[in-house]
């Protein structure tokens, strides 16, 4: 079938349905998303469709068909074939009579159209048989939605199709499917459509008995009585009109209405001599019973010379293209309503002419009672000037009076446009393909900047605006580091630090997608995250407290690789207040600064192994939020002289899966996946080095459940409301303020790290290990 078929399915799934019903049955059937209009495809794409749409939507196959079949009438009518569908007939049974014949012409530009075919038969009750052929079988209940529709709309009648007969065809040669409907119509007339209708073509030639319905007996009678008077005043003496005057007179006062059927008028004898017949009519032929040829016009014995022998039989030198029947008269017969397309037969051409393609002629038959013989009225059957020249014809062996010698050169020009829509098609469906690639890229690429920086600063960086720098008055900062990171260095290759960081790293990312806090850097085994920056939170206390029991939960898995025990983390949480902006413009960062920064970083040196070291700031904000604290005391912190401190126990009331972000269970798909992907980087690394610590678990790979918090439903009205946050620029005097002691100190540290000293058990160690290397592996 043509792409419009499946296009118009597409459109009715989707308009009635929705996107995501069209999404869910593409997929299944697995065909693409767009068809193309001149392009043919597979039957079976088409019965895909219907069949999981069938399932989808629980609706039986002769109602979606039904449906279907209403819709393409509406579809065909959008798509520009409104007028061509209107004008095919005054009355339903001639726009079905017909139908055949607009296949045929549609065939000039689709000539890959394999379409049903069409005949009707009329009862004595009113109703008609409807008798249909098809080469796809189970598409059937199409056919009461379309003729259903058109008859409404063009006709404004209802009618009921039911199916009296199904069976194989065997007189014909193609097309087998045979069903035959009984057509029952009933006017459905409302007062304003009737007023419509009772003055359009349509209906005044839809047959004679409901013309006289139409007008009332009245009506015709006192036309009749003017039609008496007039002719009594203009002559004394009733004087006899012919027919043709009573006729005029009744059009004349009935205003342009026939108030009676039409009769026809034939002369007495033929006044056309056999030469001039042959000669105006080029291509026609006569034949009998036995199908010999008794006939035929002059251009075609030109081309097919055989027929200059009078007696010969039609089917010596023809074949029946359309329809697909039995070349005998009984066939002729019973299908003598539709168009009949003959082939001349190659073996019966001249050896000369064996090379040419087969002319194709198409036109009625006209049963001649009177001579028991047929008359086949044709013309060459011709798309373009090029099938002419191909067949050594011109348009002169065309008769003038015949409308071929224009549908040949309007459809030369026709199918021009055609193959240039064709391509502005194929083009379009391309640039909609690399649209849809360019946006699955730009979405990793958003990704990628969203990770480095927060989602209003990447916006305001993409947009060319300059990101002035933001006051939060109070956010929670934390500080992590794994202790004796040196001696973990200096005793084991890189690749295996490499591979430490990064499994305790994916560790902690997930952890910050699980409490919504901000990772704004790591620098070898520092890790550095805040909460309340850059979207403001009221729990941006609690949060960052259970990422901190969190890495601590996480950090119980990840092995040293030279004893092999458990690593061990120091936790420092400070909160205060911070200016937040963006530095440099090669490699911009969002970075912290102020004295908020340099505490936090005190609480982490200064901690204890595997415990969360708080300020008393924080300890202040966490002692009424289910959190178990326990008290440190003073202690002398570097520049800041004494402070009170505690350490972080637990959280009273949430739960550890709930603070790792888990699922109570786990799905079994995603465990076997994880365990399969656990094996095989096992056996990569084990390879190289025996002796090293295991790949990554298998908990980086299942779902991610947030942690609810009490402001979490408002956050997403912070963030937009990011974008319009009052920010403050400050110069170098109020920047210096913001620094405090940190100034004053005289070790170097990270522009946004200031103030982190290093406890005094370890050394100085080299902090170029970053975790962006680790996904290069």
């Amino acid at each position: 079938m043509y792409g419009f078929i499946n296009t118009c399915l597409k459109s009715l799934v989707v308009e009635k349905y929705g996107e995501e019903i069209w999404e869910k049955l593409r997929v299944q059937t697995g065909v693409e998303d767009t068809f193309l209009t001149f392009e043919v495809y597979r039957d079976e794409i088409t019965m895909q469709l219907i069949d999981k749409a069938c399932k989808i939507l629980d609706v039986p196959p002769d109602m979606v068909l039904k449906q279907f079949g209403e819709y393409f009438f509406e579809f065909c009518k959008r798509s520009g074939y409104d007028h061509m569908l209107r004008t095919l007939g005054g009355n339903l049974y001639e726009f079905i009579e017909n139908l055949d014949a607009l296949h045929s012409y549609l065939s000039l530009s689709y000539q890959k159209m394999n379409a049903p075919s069409f005949r009707v038969e009329k009862n004595g009750d009113g109703s008609m048989h409807l008798h249909y052929y098809s080469d796809r079988r189970g598409l059937c209940h199409i056919v009461p939605g379309i003729i259903g529709a058109a008859a409404l709309d063009f006709f404004n009648i209802e009618i009921s199709m039911e199916i009296v007969n199904q069976t194989e065809e065997e007189e014909r040669t193609g097309k087998k499917e045979h069903i035959v409907f009984l057509v029952t119509q009933k006017p459905v007339f409302s007062y304003k459509r009737r007023n419509r209708f009772s003055t359009s073509p349509q209906y005044l030639s839809s047959s004679g008995t409901q013309l006289e319905k139409q007008l009332n007996k009245e009506d015709l009678d006192r036309a009749m009585n003017k039609i008496r008077d007039k002719t009594n005043l203009l002559s004394p003496c009733p004087v006899k009109k012919s027919h043709w005057e009573t006729i005029r007179g009744i059009v004349t006062i009935g205003k342009g209405r026939l108030l009676r059927a039409f009769d026809p008028v034939y002369p007495k004898t033929l006044w056309i001599d056999p030469k001039t017949f042959c000669n105006g009519l080029p291509f026609h032929i006569v034949f009998d019973e036995e199908l010999k040829v008794k006939q035929a016009g002059i251009s075609i014995q030109k081309i097919v010379p055989g027929l200059q022998t009078m007696g010969i039989r039609l089917n010596q030198y023809f074949s029946i293209v359309r329809p697909e029947v039995k070349f005998t008269i009984s066939s002729v017969q019973k299908f003598i309503n539709s168009q009949f397309v003959f082939r001349t037969k190659r073996e019966m051409m001249p050896e000369s002419w064996k090379q040419r393609p087969m002319l194709e002629l198409r036109g009625q038959m006209i049963w001649m009672e009177s001579v028991q013989c047929m008359l086949y009225l044709c013309s060459p059957l011709l798309r373009t000037l090029h099938e002419l020249e191909e067949r050594h014809m011109h348009i002169a062996d065309i008769a003038p009076h015949d409308v071929t010698r224009d549908l040949i050169l309007l459809n030369q020009q026709r199918l021009a446009e055609m193959e240039l829509s064709s391509q502005l098609e194929r083009k379009k469906e391309e640039l909609r393909i690399l649209s849809k690639h360019l946006e699955e890229e730009k979405k990793k690429t958003e990704a990628l900047l969203y990770a480095m920086l927060p989602k209003h600063v990447a916006n305001q960086l993409k947009e060319g605006k300059r990101v002035e720098a933001g006051e939060f008055k109070e956010c929670t900062i934390l500080f992590s580091d794994v202790v004796t990171f040196t001696n973990i260095c200096a005793q084991c290759e890189p690749i295996q630090i490499v591979l430490m960081l990064n499994e305790m790293y994916l560790r902690f990312d997930r952890l910050t997608t699980v409490h919504d806090v901000y990772k704004v850097e790591t620098i070898g085994d520092a890790y550095m995250v805040v909460g309340g920056v850059p979207v403001p939170v009221s729990t941006h206390a609690e949060r960052v407290a259970n990422f901190a029991l969190g890495m601590i939960i996480a950090a119980k898995d990840i092995k040293n690789p030279v004893s092999g025990c458990p690593i061990q983390i120091r936790v420092g949480i400070h909160t205060g207040p911070v200016l937040a902006g963006v530095v440099g413009e090669k490699m911009p960062r969002y970075c912290l600064f102020g004295d908020t920064v340099n505490i936090a970083s005190r609480m982490e040196s200064h901690g204890v192994p595997n415990k969360i070291h708080l300020s008393a700031n924080v300890y202040q904000c966490l002692k009424h939020k289910n959190f178990e604290m326990m008290e440190r005391g003073e202690i002398d912190v570097k520049g800041k002289g004494k402070m009170h401190t505690y350490f972080l126990v637990q959280n009273t009331t949430a739960t550890e899966n709930e603070i790792m972000g888990r699922s109570v269970r786990a799905p079994d798909v995603s465990h076997k996946s994880a365990q399969l992907f656990q094996e095989c980087r096992a056996d990569e690394f084990q390879k190289l080095y025996p002796q090293d610590i295991q790949p990554n678990s298998n908990e980086e790979l299942l779902p991610i459940i947030a942690m609810k918090y009490a402001d979490t439903n408002i956050e997403e009205k912070n963030e937009t409301r990011t974008k319009d946050l009052a920010v403050r620029t400050f110069d170098a005097e109020s920047y210096a303020s913001l620094q405090g002691d940190q100034l004053s100190d005289k070790e170097p540290h990270p522009h946004h790290m200031q103030g982190r000293s290093r406890p005094a058990a370890e050394t100085p160690r080299i902090r170029n290990i970053r975790s962006n290397f680790c996904t290069m592996l």
